[in-house]
Order: structure tokens, then C-alpha cells, then sequence
């Protein structure tokens, strides 16, 4: 039986060879990733739809957040790279860390989103003067260095350290200098759900006793009135986070800082409303312009590269910089 299965398979590859090796070839061709991503100009996200509030106040305009569309090297794409205009090839070990796969880094700007939607909320209702109680902070392992000797992994919770619970990094690397070189540190951490426990060994490093780990923060809070962000799963980063706390501040309060404009930015934010830096902003100024934008909000460390990238292109958008929320929201209301 089995050999009249072979010699049938073996007759079939043989009277369809051509056919065979040009599936192959097409398969290849498609989908095989050679090591490199392409930036393109992005689009844009109307976040009044993603703000799920009760009684949110009205708004005549668009407050939207830019983003970079990335895709991964496959051949057809590296090849558009070459003939598109600002479709930009990049080595995919350019925008790894260390021996990381794209998939890692994947995954931890999918952190970074949760932590700035966080961030956007806290310090839109702080500035908005409304009631939002942090309750709890929660350490989540964002990196793990080449050098460690641990067992932990990117996206772990972080809930006991030798017994002892810490919420702040700087609280956690204290600790750690208060160690010996060597030393074996336990880990209690939540994984998909489950409690884990894991190790990590204390090395040294420009006189610094380190584990080998970066920590980002999440948040547990209360706030009045309650607020739900929706995201969707290929979304991630924490550029937006500007953009969604001017979203949240606006759906908080009586006045409508859009004034019927189309307002398109991006920025990343910390709980006490302080705009950061973002990498892409030709992508997102260039995909705001596509969309029909009247104002473009970047972080001031972007404004330059923006400003150049508005001048070659001719673009016809307003553009503005700021380094706080607060400072957006003057901006805005003027």
C-alpha cells in the first residue's frame, strides 16, 4: 500500500514539475521575508469614537493621531521601495535591540501603547480637574538586556521581588545596588494569567549592579467620569498618547478646543502631561497632510526634522510644537 502511494506521488510531482516549482517560486516570492521593514506615510485615527465616556461633551472638529504604517520585507515591497516615493528601506537590525526578532519589538510597543493610553488618560483628567484615583502601579518587564542571566520575559507582570513588592523602577534599581555581584534575585510574576516564579543574577556595568531587565508601568485606577479607550490588536506604540489625552481632556470639558477643525498629531505623554519625542514624524506629517489636516501637533524635539519635511513637500498645514499637555491646550484654545 505505502509503495503504491509513493510511486503515485512520485508520478504526480513528475507530470506536474512545472507547475510545482512555479507555486514554489510564487510562494517565495510573496512571502518570503528578507531582512529588512519599509516606512511609508501613514494614516490617521478619529479617537472621538474610540473615547467610550458617559455624556462626553460634543465636539465640532477632529482630534486625530498620526501614525507610520510599517510593513515587513517581503520582496515585493522591498522592491516598491525602490520606485515609490518615501517608502523608506530599513535593516530590520536597525530597529531591533540587541539579538531581539521583530516580534519582540512588536510586542513591547504593544506595551508601550497600554502604557501611554494610561498616561493620556491620568493627565487628561488631572488637567480637565476631574476625579481619577491611581490605585495601583504595576512594574511590567519591557526588555531584557543580552547580558542577563534570567528567565524572565518581555511582558511579565512584576509582582514580588525577593518577597518585597516595588512599583516604581527607581525604587526596584535601589534595591538591586543594595545586592552583591552574583547574588541570585526571585521573581514572582504574572504570565498569561498564571503566577511564575523566575531568577535573575546581579551583574555589574559601568559600576552599576544591574539584573539585565527595563520595567514600564501600568496602572489600576477609578475614574469619574468612567472612561474606556478601544484599540485595535495592530495598533501599538505610545505616539498617540498626546493626541488621546487632548481627546479625553476635550470630551471633559464644556469648551470645544477643536472649534471645527481637523487637528492631527502625535506625541508621547507621561501622567503629569509632559509631551515626548517620537520617531516617523515625516510618515505622520505627510499622512496628515493626505487627510486634510489644518493643524499638525509634534513634540518640540520633532519640530525641525517636521518643519524641513513641510518645506520640501510644500505642504499647506499649520504646524505647531509643544512640550506639555498644557501647553496644547492653550495652543488649541487660542
Amino acid at each position: 500500500m505505502f509503495i503504491k502511494l509513493y510511486e503515485m506521488i512520485k508520478k504526480f510531482i513528475k507530470e506536474n514539475i512545472r507547475f510545482l516549482c512555479a507555486l514554489a517560486f510564487l510562494f517565495l516570492f510573496f512571502f518570503y521575508q528578507l531582512p529588512f521593514v519599509i516606512y511609508r506615510p501613514g494614516g490617521t485615527i478619529d479617537l472621538k469614537d474610540r473615547i467610550v465616556m458617559d455624556d462626553p461633551y460634543p465636539t465640532s472638529g477632529k482630534l486625530s493621531m498620526a501614525y507610520v504604517s510599517m510593513m515587513k520585507g517581503n520582496i515585493p515591497f522591498v522592491l516598491l521601495s525602490f520606485v515609490l516615493p518615501n517608502w523608506d528601506l530599513e535593516k530590520t537590525s536597525e530597529i531591533t535591540l540587541d539579538n531581539e526578532s521583530i516580534d519582540d519589538t512588536i510586542l513591547r510597543d504593544h506595551l508601550y501603547l497600554e502604557e501611554g493610553l494610561d498616561n493620556a488618560t491620568i493627565s487628561a483628567y488631572q488637567a480637565a480637574n476631574k476625579e481619577i484615583n491611581i490605585k495601583k502601579k504595576y512594574p511590567v518587564v519591557s526588555y531584557i538586556t543580552k547580558e542577563a542571566q534570567t528567565n524572565l520575559k518581555v511582558g511579565d507582570i512584576i509582582l514580588k521581588v525577593n518577597q518585597q513588592e516595588f512599583e516604581e523602577l527607581a525604587q526596584l534599581q535601589e534595591y538591586i545596588n543594595s545586592l552583591q555581584k552574583d547574588d541570585s534575585v526571585a521573581f514572582e510574576v504574572e504570565r498569561d494569567g498564571k503566577k511564575v516564579s523566575c531568577t535573575a543574577t546581579v551583574y555589574e556595568i559601568d559600576n552599576t549592579l544591574k539584573v539585565g531587565i527595563s520595567i514600564l508601568t501600568k496602572y489600576e485606577y477609578d475614574a469619574s467620569p468612567s472612561i474606556e479607550i478601544k484599540t485595535k490588536d495592530s495598533e501599538s506604540g505610545s505616539s498617540g498618547g498626546l493626541m488621546t489625552a487632548l481627546s479625553i481632556y476635550n470630551a471633559l470639558t464644556e469648551e470645544d478646543i477643536t472649534k471645527g477643525r481637523n487637528i492631527i498629531g502625535t506625541g508621547t505623554i507621561d501622567i503629569l502631561g509632559n509631551v515626548g519625542e517620537i520617531g516617523g514624524v515625516k510618515y505622520k506629517l505627510l499622512g496628515a497632510e493626505k487627510e486634510g489636516a489644518d493643524i499638525f501637533l509634534c513634540p518640540k524635539e520633532n519640530y525641525e526634522e517636521a518643519k524641513k519635511v513641510k518645506e520640501q513637500n510644500d505642504l499647506n498645514i499649520e504646524l505647531i510644537a509643544v512640550s506639555t499637555l498644557e501647553e496644547a491646550i492653550e495652543v488649541l484654545t487660542k
